[in-house]
């Protein structure tokens, strides 16, 4: 069976979507609408910006769900997934390449998320760090036990779980996470605690737009971050995906029950190649491949 992967922040590289915008006139026609519905030209930024142009995050998060999303709409026939998962941003590329929103919703959520999130990050400084060699229980304890804010934000893969929370009681507990024998706890250069209760004024200001929103029944189960579980109902969605800001981002769990329901090939859609190298650490024996676009020429 087929599962679909779609990429989160991070993932952003100049250039990004040039040969898709070049090479076919559907990809063309959304990004030109993209643009129209952003109120800027995110395709200059994307096709010719710097690494700093694409770290705004009014740019970031569009950027990223925009590749993945007009990439896995040029695919035509061949994308026939038995299944979709997201990393985080990449929920509302998945939900989008399923059927569940449209292309032009997806945008528009995805914008109003990054700069929710870019307002929560200025009320209060905060932090996330990349927790390396350690089994999940033992970085879940040390958090409980910390003073302050911070959580257990991203589980990525086995002995890679990221903490999310205020930047005093996210050093403390690298501190204290390398005491337990962690190979690395490395402060991220991030903007702020996403996925983590630092994002609840985040959370509350998309529930409002998501609420707003039309969602359809995806085509296929959308495995979602916050309960790592096939969902098909768009209530069930729209609550998943409002509880997404401030709850972890279950990859692990969410590839692991993947391949319990039969998924033996991960495609990757979007830039970069990072989910594939976590599927592989969540198990051996899962293929993974990057999607392509082929052109006709």
């Amino acid at each position: 069976m087929n599962a679909y992967v779609f990429p989160g922040q991070g993932a952003q590289f100049s250039g990004m979507g040039l040969d898709l915008y070049e090479n076919s006139p559907l990809a063309q026609e959304l990004f030109e609408k993209a643009n129209d519905i952003l109120g800027f030209s995110i395709t200059d930024i994307m096709f010719e910006g710097s690494d700093e142009d694409l770290k705004q995050t009014k740019v970031t998060q569009p950027a990223i769900f925009l590749h993945s999303v007009i990439l896995a709409k040029t695919l035509g026939e061949s994308f026939k997934p038995n299944m979709v998962a997201g990393h985080s941003l990449g929920e509302f590329s998945a939900l989008v390449a399923a059927g569940a929103l449209t292309f032009e919703d997806g945008l528009k959520l995805v914008s109003q998320r990054a700069q929710a999130m870019q307002k929560a990050c200025e009320l209060q400084p905060s932090t996330m760090a990349a927790v390396l060699g350690l089994n999940d229980d033992i970085v879940e304890n040390v958090c409980e036990n910390i003073e302050g804010v911070v959580v257990a934000a991203n589980y990525n893969c086995p002995g890679q779980l990221v903490i999310s929370g205020e930047i005093e009681a996210v050093n403390k507990a690298c501190e204290a996470l390398k005491e337990e024998g962690a190979k690395r706890a490395l402060v991220l250069p991030v903007g702020g605690a996403f996925h983590s209760p630092m994002m609840e004024p985040a959370r509350e200001e998309l529930a409002a737009a998501i609420e707003n929103t039309t969602f359809s029944k995806p085509n296929c189960p959308i495995y979602q971050n916050v309960t790592a579980s096939a969902v098909t109902d768009e209530n069930e969605i729209k609550a998943n995906l409002i509880s997404q800001l401030t709850a972890p981002v279950r990859w692990t769990q969410s590839v692991q029950q993947m391949i319990a329901d039969g998924a033996t090939h991960f495609t990757e859609v979007g830039p970069g190649k990072v989910l594939q190298g976590l599927v592989k650490k969540i198990n051996r024996e899962a293929e993974t491949s990057s999607a392509t676009f082929e052109t006709n020429a």
